[in-house]
Order: C-alpha cells, then sequence, then structure tokens
C-alpha cells in the first residue's frame, strides 16, 4: 500500500537533445517539441507530469532552448517551471546534474523529453531506496531490445547493462529515474559526463541500482517511424486537454 505521505513533487526533463535521428522529419525545432497532433511531445509530457502529482518541473535545455521557453514561460498547467541552460552540451549526467541545482526535494524524478512511459508514481514511490546513494530506474520489459540494449534485474536490484544485440524478450532502461538530489555527492565526476556510462554502469557493480518493472505503454519518438507511430497512439494514453 502506498504512503500517501510519501511524494515526488519535483522532476527533471532532459529537454536538450538536438534529435539528428529526426532530422527527416522534423527539423525546425528541438526534439522535444515535435508536434503530436497540434501539440508538442513535451507539453503532453508535462500535462502528464502535473496529472501524476508532480508540482515542479526543472527543463535541462540547450539546442535552441528559446523555443521551449517562449512556450512554456514560467508555470504551464499548473506546473512551475524553470529553465536549466546548457550553452555547451554537458552529456546526460552533466545535464542531470546542473538541473539538481534547481530542485529542492529530497527525491527528483528524472525523465528523457523525447519518450514516454505510462507509469503511476503512487505505486512506485514506496519502492525508493531510503539510502541517499541508491537510484531507482524504471524497466520495461521489450520485444527486440537491439535499439535500446538490456537490463538484469535479480530481486529488484539491476546487476548488468547488456550491450545492444537482439534478444526475443528483455528488460530495458526506460530512461526514467528516481534519483537523491544528492546522488552525484563525492563521486569527484567532470561538468561534462555520460549517466549513463559515467555513473550507471560504474554504480551497477556496488549494488546501488533498483529496479522497477512496468507493463505501461512505452514509446520513444527519437526515430522517424516511432514519431510517426506516437501520432495515432499517444493521444489513446495521455488525454489532451
Amino acid at each position: 500500500m502506498a504512503d500517501l505521505n510519501k511524494k515526488i513533487k519535483e522532476a527533471i526533463v532532459l529537454a536538450g537533445g538536438k534529435g539528428t535521428r529526426l532530422q527527416s522529419v522534423v527539423s525546425d525545432v528541438p526534439k522535444p517539441m515535435a508536434l503530436i497532433g497540434d501539440k508538442p511531445f513535451l507539453m503532453l509530457l508535462l500535462q502528464y507530469l502535473q496529472s501524476q502529482g508532480v508540482e515542479k518541473v526543472v527543463l535541462s535545455v540547450g539546442y535552441m532552448y528559446e523555443i521551449i521557453q517562449e512556450t512554456f514561460g514560467n508555470s504551464f498547467n499548473g506546473l512551475e517551471i524553470s529553465y536549466s541552460i546548457e550553452k555547451e552540451p554537458l552529456g546526460t549526467g552533466g545535464a542531470i546534474a546542473k538541473a539538481m541545482t534547481f530542485t529542492e526535494s529530497e527525491n527528483v524524478l528524472v525523465l528523457n523529453g523525447d519518450s514516454f512511459i505510462k507509469i503511476s508514481l503512487a505505486e512506485i514511490v514506496n519502492k525508493i531506496p531510503e539510502s541517499k546513494n541508491h537510484s531507482l530506474l524504471v524497466l520495461k520489459e521489450m520485444s527486440n531490445v537491439s535499439r535500446y540494449g538490456s537490463v538484469v534485474l535479480e530481486n529488484e536490484i539491476i546487476t548488468a547493462f547488456e550491450e545492444k544485440q537482439f534478444k526475443e524478450k528483455a528488460l530495458i532502461n526506460a530512461g526514467v529515474y528516481i534519483l537523491n538530489k544528492d546522488i552525484f555527492k563525492d563521486k569527484n565526476l567532470p561538468e561534462k559526463f555520460s549517466f549513463e556510462k559515467d555513473f550507471l554502469e560504474k554504480e551497477v557493480t556496488k549494488g546501488n541500482l533498483y529496479g522497477v518493472v512496468t507493463n505501461g505503454y512505452f514509446i520513444d519518438i527519437g526515430v522517424p517511424e516511432d514519431y510517426l507511430r506516437a501520432q495515432s497512439e499517444l493521444t489513446q494514453q495521455i488525454e489532451i486537454k
């Protein structure tokens, strides 16, 4: 049973990507601003976060960030919005670390601005590790994971990340995390680093990564075929207001 006093109120959305693989269909806006119908993907994502009880979102932005800032300003759909602006790319880890300085909560939801997974924060909130050195990753079972790589989970602890290769079924990292605000403290990480390679792959050997598996709908709009598929599917998954 969920602890109703334990909530995730702040989220970081990584929205700085250029979307190189999407250039053939979306070239005039940052990838998270690609239109689903007549609304930017990021708008649908923010709307979903608000419906899950999130109150404040830090948008980690870089490429053409002015478009995002002009669209959402400092609030949207009841969400308080602030911006962590990368003047030069910091990598996923550097982007998260910089954005964390805009947060106040002990635990922060972190997610990609170009993918969506239907989860219930109220259901996974009790899976959050008590230790500041532990992280929680949302995992999804998929068929043919060659595009993503896979995750090995044993007794709720992630024991390995495996390289991209064909598997009929496996767990993937859905790109959604609940991290302690001080997760990078005393790690001696550079300003620019990869969250996946330089942090997660080192922490996994220490048994510090927990996984929670969801069967919720998942889509990543980073390639043209999935972006086109999102046009019909996403409106069924997120209530458009």
